[in-house]
């Protein structure tokens, strides 16, 4: 038996091997439900009853999930987080944004408003990857962008209002949204995407909007914006049960199953229980181990649903998750511009305690194989 060629026991192996930090495991029981329903759904008009239904099933569901304060809302769209950073240097930022950037996706909004003409150039306070900056008032800026989870180094930072007169908090939940508690009403608008938490695909935005930031939203609607990226727009298509243009209809037919599934189990508390549950035993495992070790130094900035676990030097990360992938464990390979020797784990609410649990038990089987 080769150092590459080392096959697993199948007593040792998870039941479920997807462990990929988006796109994410989705539930078995969600795309036989999707087979179920496709007759009558997939390839049918998104403005028509059929479709509508769904997401207002899944607006109705995220409301609850979130338990969001009157006067908020949520809207989606096409595209992707990308597409809402851009969006939001239209109608969300009117003049200056300062932004927390401590990794590969909080620099991309942040990078987004430099570039954009019809804003000023932001403020941006910065940190060393495996920290989060704190972010202090500007007199001058009318927007706080924030990350509440960096995907790439497994940072997660509390979410507060910065209270500045006239400012929105603007946070990025890609990856934590679905798995991280919060309190709504510290924020004005909550975004993210479908294939972390929620286990489904990609290719669709969506926000949690508050009453100040529809206010902004509407008072912006007649700066010049392309139609694809106007959240007025998006807006207006949400409260139509509908996007602006043709979403996928298998991605929020398999996003309001899970959404429908977490409000069943008990909701968001329910939830970040459960990340922080299998999170908490990736890091006392990691921890245990002469060879491993938490990326993130401060056990209160380690992420709850993205564990990134450096490696000792004599174990090559990619020659460990290579022979994991072909024992059918996949996706654990570190954020590729980190460029760290390590391992990156998700701990989302659809992976299950037992499936983590066997994971850890299956890189020491390797490890112990690897090592000289």
């Amino acid at each position: 038996m080769s150092e590459t060629n080392i096959d697993i026991p199948a007593d040792l192996r998870p039941r479920d091997g997807r462990f990929g930090s988006g796109p994410s495991k989705v539930r078995q029981e969600a795309v036989e439900a999707l087979a179920k329903a496709a007759p009558g759904l997939l390839g049918t008009s998104h403005r028509k009853p059929t479709v509508r239904n769904q997401v207002k099933r899944l607006r109705e569901g995220l409301a609850a999930l979130f338990e969001l304060p009157d006067g908020y809302e949520v809207a989606l769209g096409n595209g992707g987080s990308t597409l809402f950073w851009d969006a939001a240097t239209f109608q969300l930022i009117q003049d200056r944004s300062a932004h927390a950037v401590f990794g590969e996706f909080s620099s991309k909004f942040a990078k987004a408003a430099k570039l954009a003409p019809q804003i000023a150039d932001p403020v941006v306070f910065e940190s060393e990857p495996g920290t989060h900056p704190i972010v202090e008032v500007v007199e001058d800026v009318d927007v706080y962008a924030l990350t509440h989870n960096e995907t790439s180094t497994g940072v997660t930072m509390p979410l507060r209002r910065v209270e500045n007169g006239n400012t929105l908090v603007v946070v990025d939940g890609t990856s934590a949204a679905g798995g991280i508690a919060f309190d709504p009403r510290e924020v004005d608008a909550y975004y993210f995407a479908p294939q972390k938490a929620f286990a489904s695909e990609g290719g669709l935005w969506f926000a949690l909007l508050s009453p100040a930031a529809i206010q902004r939203i509407e008072d912006l609607a007649g700066r010049w914006t392309p139609e694809i990226l106007n959240l007025n727009t998006a807006l207006d298509n949400s409260r139509q049960e509908q996007t602006y243009n043709t979403p996928s209809l298998s991605t929020i037919f398999l996003m309001a199953e899970q959404v429908d599934w977490m409000n069943a189990q008990g909701g968001l508390s329910w939830a970040a229980k459960s990340t922080a549950d299998k999170s908490q035993h990736v890091y006392d495992w990691a921890e245990s181990r002469e060879w491993a070790s938490p990326f993130v130094q401060n056990p209160e900035q380690r992420s709850p649903v993205t564990c990134t676990i450096d490696l000792d030097a004599s174990i090559a990360a990619d020659d460990l998750t290579k022979i994991l992938r072909a024992n059918g464990i996949l996706d654990i390979d570190a954020y590729r511009k980190l460029g760290r020797n390590q391992v990156r784990i998700a701990a989302f609410p659809a992976i299950e305690q037992a499936d983590i649990e066997a994971l850890t038990a299956c890189i020491d089987y390797v490890v112990d194989r690897l090592r000289p």
